[in-house]
């Protein structure tokens, strides 16, 4: 969160950004969504002709001619009037002497076969289109993507109308902070104008825009809120807008705060993560406080599915089921939540049918000092098994070197006996992977030879049984015994003695983790 003094020492901090600025933040494209309405061909004639911060680090200051570049989006929504918005912003912007680009969808289609609302997929295209011609012009200038602006035309009024329509829908802070100045590349920078003072601005150069009559329909709830109780609130405050916009600065500053705050939580809290799943530790985040805690279960939820729609109602039944210790429930977008050995799962339910198990198959282990140095298999889930053979280093106990390693790399790679394990150090060989079924046995390290069921380890291990079969099981045959469950515990049989002379060494990891050695 900004500190006092970095939050009210604006002059200061303006007189410096010039000299701070980046070159390419100088060079960077700006994309000017411009739809033809009041606002956003105020926003057009700004850019031209005026300082705007868009921040580039620079504050207010003019945007040179050659970095922006106008996006008019035609939604296929009405008709005619909808052909003449694309010619009228594609006339301002040539008599700006501005690039103009146009994009054309059915949006109406788009939302039926997404099952979402027209407004929401129309502003999903809209963004996507923004973000994509951002990303081609900064390629073709050679600046940075980060670099790059996509500037909108929103307004203090806009800000106090969805200030209110969350409010009317329920939300948390992050709704109530309504249109932040700025996220990620997208800026806004007439959030301190009013669209009165806007029009104005227009008629002073005798500059006409378009009207949307669509904007007039108090089904949809923006227009709900512009026509009916804006009005009634603006009659008991004029001064409203401005008083909103406050209210929402501040509390973006203190929701910009905890969402770093759960951040940090929700990293101490993560126990496993594959992909499709997370499991966070339930017991750290039934003590959490509950500021936090909601936060920390949002972020979970979106990191699995970042298409989910999360309502209050979700993260309140995950938090009860945090507080009970067990139990499960369904989220949206086929997210479930489930407790169970201290840990809170939230998974796809379409993951758990995607992946029936474990690839099955051989994980090749090549001879020590073959060109290939390295036998890899891929696994269903996202994540790969390795194995390749070294010499034990001279003057080393394998048996304690083992230790160390399985203490440094926490399960997740093993050193193991190759002789004990049916690979020849010569000639290399193979190992079979697949899952964990019933009967299953294994002498597990550390038990002194005593056998115990595969079942009654992985129970120990706190690992679902919805994730059992995607647990890869490492043995010398089809039907040998197991040497390594992955990620678990080894078998005491193919672990490292004092004797041991050549060293296999099992890896599991994603794919993205770990190259290929």
């Amino acid at each position: 969160m900004p500190s006092v003094m970095s939050r009210y020492a604006e002059g200061s901090r303006h007189s410096r950004r010039s000299a701070e600025a980046a070159p390419d933040e100088l060079r960077a494209p700006v994309v000017l969504m411009v739809s033809g309405g009041a606002d956003s061909t105020a926003l057009l004639l700004l850019a031209v002709t005026s300082a705007l911060d868009i921040s580039d680090g620079r504050g207010e200051a003019r945007i040179a001619r050659e970095r922006l570049h106008v996006l008019h989006v035609n939604h296929g929504l009405r008709g005619i009037d909808a052909q003449e918005d694309e010619e009228f912003v594609r006339e301002m912007a040539s008599q700006f002497g501005i690039p103009c680009t146009i994009r054309r969808a059915n949006v109406a289609a788009m939302a039926s076969s997404s099952g979402d609302n027209v407004e929401n997929a129309g502003r999903e295209f809209r963004y996507t289109a923004a973000s994509e011609l951002a990303n081609q012009l900064s390629e073709e200038v050679g600046t940075p993507r980060a670099a790059a602006r996509i500037v909108t035309a929103h307004t203090a009024d806009d800000r106090a109308e969805t200030f209110f329509m969350n409010a009317i829908r329920g939300t948390g802070p992050a709704g109530l902070s309504s249109i932040p100045r700025r996220r990620n590349r997208i800026v806004r920078p007439l959030l301190n104008y009013t669209h009165s003072e806007l029009c104005e601005l227009l008629r002073m150069h005798n500059i006409v825009w378009r009207e949307d009559r669509t904007n007039e329909d108090t089904h949809f709830l923006r227009a709900y809120v512009r026509h009916e109780l804006m009005p009634l609130v603006v009659r008991r405050n004029p001064h409203v807008t401005s008083t909103l916009a406050s209210t929402c600065d501040i509390l973006s500053d203190e929701d910009a705060y905890l969402t770093r705050l759960a951040g940090r939580t929700y990293r101490e809290l993560v126990r496993r993560s594959v992909r499709g799943m997370v499991a966070l530790d339930a017991n750290k985040l039934g003590a959490t406080d509950v500021a936090i805690a909601r936060r920390v279960v949002r972020k979970a939820v979106l990191d699995i599915c970042p298409s989910a729609r999360i309502e209050a109602r979700h993260i309140t039944a995950i938090l009860r089921l945090v507080a009970m210790g067990e139990g499960s429930t369904h989220v949206s977008f086929g997210v479930e939540a489930r407790v169970e050995y201290g840990l809170l799962f939230i998974r796809k339910a379409q993951q758990k049918e995607a992946h029936k198990g474990v690839q099955v198959g051989w994980l090749e282990v090549p001879a020590f000092g073959s060109s290939t140095s390295a036998g890899t298999l891929l696994l269903l889930n996202g994540w790969k098994l390795q194995a390749h053979m070294s010499q034990v280093p001279h003057g080393s106990d394998p048996a304690v070197l083992a230790r160390a390693h399985g203490m440094e790399w926490k399960n997740r790679s093993v050193l193991l006996d190759a002789i004990a394990c049916g690979v020849d150090p010569v000639l290399g060989g193979r190992l079979w992977v697949d899952h964990a079924v019933p009967g299953d046995v294994m002498c597990p390290y550390g038990m002194h030879g005593q056998s115990k069921k595969l079942s009654d380890l992985l129970n120990e291990a706190k690992i679902p049984a919805a994730d059992r079969l995607e647990v890869p099981v490492v043995r010398t045959a089809p039907n040998g015994h197991v040497v390594w469950v992955a990620g678990v515990r080894a078998d005491e049989r193919a672990c490292c003695t004092p004797s041991t002379e050549q060293l296999l060494e099992l890896i599991i990891t994603t794919n993205s983790e770990l190259p290929d050695k």
